[in-house]
């Protein structure tokens, strides 16, 4: 074990337990690092707060994405691959540290990590929280307190070595992403493969909406990614219909219609969902709708209206059946 020595980092001293191998990775916006971690309170008993082999999965950064904890990306650079290290380090580095581990606690648990929380800055958040739901955490909270986190590497991996989540991707990188998954989400329908096919398309409405939101609603670059969007909402829309997901249609095309009203796809896609749940008035609105918006789409509504009409036919009759057997009266 190596004597603790500082890290030229002010309230920080590490402690290597097991030395790794080859030279310091080389870094850049975007690598990433994969690796297990410890946090214990600097007291006698070393008491653990959070351990990553406990939650059964392993922590991931990336290099340059502001992780709340701005202190890990730090210590891990100082790491070479295989090596494990103690970091102790002073209550500058770790006030954020109960944010961080309440999303990550709810990460382990299927839950939400942004749960509740507002569109603040990390430090407004600290001042909104009366509660992180964790006793433990509450109390790091009321008495910030140095910490020390023992860390193992595992890898480092450069931008092009791994898929990217969106979320980790610069606006060109989100912009050259979006045709592709269009493509696969096509590719996995031709497969009848909906259900994944749907994942691409979501996928890349919200590598569009994330940079919509930095543009000025209807202006020009705003309007672009739009036009984007719609077809990819269309598509997913259709796949949602394939499996029977009629009130997530509802809800999509619905949204869609509110800013544009003249989309007979749309129209078209409602009306169906509509149908498939019994909503006939609706779905008949709709239906007319799409044939005076595009003529060329008279005939297949013609086929949607009759269909339309012997199921509800069929469904007077079963319940009429139904409500009758109700309703006699038992023979004695």
């Amino acid at each position: 074990m190596e004597e603790t020595y500082l890290l030229n980092v002010e309230g920080v001293k590490k402690k290597i337990l097991h030395g790794g191998q080859g030279e310091l990775p080389k870094l850049q916006d975007g690598s990433k690092f994969t690796f297990h971690f410890q946090t214990l309170k600097d007291n006698f008993e070393r008491t653990v707060i959070d351990d990553s082999r406990e939650a059964g999965m392993p922590m991931e950064i990336i290099v340059g994405k502001m992780f709340k904890l701005e202190i890990w990306e730090t210590l891990l650079s100082s790491m070479r691959i295989g090596e494990v290290a103690e970091f102790w380090c002073d209550i500058i580095h770790t006030g954020m540290y109960a944010l961080v581990s309440r999303g990550m606690r709810r990460i382990a648990e299927g839950r939400d990590p942004l749960e509740g929380q507002k569109h603040r800055c990390g430090m407004g958040n600290m001042f909104d929280y009366h509660s992180t739901g964790y006793a433990d955490l509450d109390e790091l909270q009321r008495t910030p307190q140095p910490l020390i986190f023992i860390m193992e590497l595992f890898r480092v991996e450069e931008p092009s070595a791994y898929k990217r989540d969106t979320w980790a991707m610069n606006k060109e990188e989100k912009l050259a992403a979006v045709p592709v998954l269009h493509s696969e989400g096509n590719r996995l329908v031709l497969r009848r493969e909906f259900a994944q096919a749907a994942a691409k398309y979501q996928e890349a409405v919200i590598c569009l909406r994330n940079l919509q939101a930095k543009e000025k609603p209807w202006e020009d670059d705003w309007l672009k990614l739009e036009s984007l969007v719609t077809p990819l909402v269309l598509n997913y829309c259709q796949c949602q219909l394939e499996l029977g997901e009629y009130y997530e249609v509802l809800e999509h095309t619905t949204e869609l219609l509110q800013k544009h009203n003249d989309n007979a796809k749309a129209y078209f896609k409602r009306a169906k969902a509509h149908a498939a749940v019994w909503n006939e008035r609706e779905a008949r609105e709709d239906f007319m709708r799409v044939a005076h918006l595009d003529p060329s789409m008279a005939a297949a509504v013609k086929k949607e209206l009759k269909q339309l009409g012997e199921r509800m036919r069929k469904k007077h009759v079963e319940d009429r059946k139904r409500y009758k057997g109700l309703f006699q009266s038992p023979q004695g």
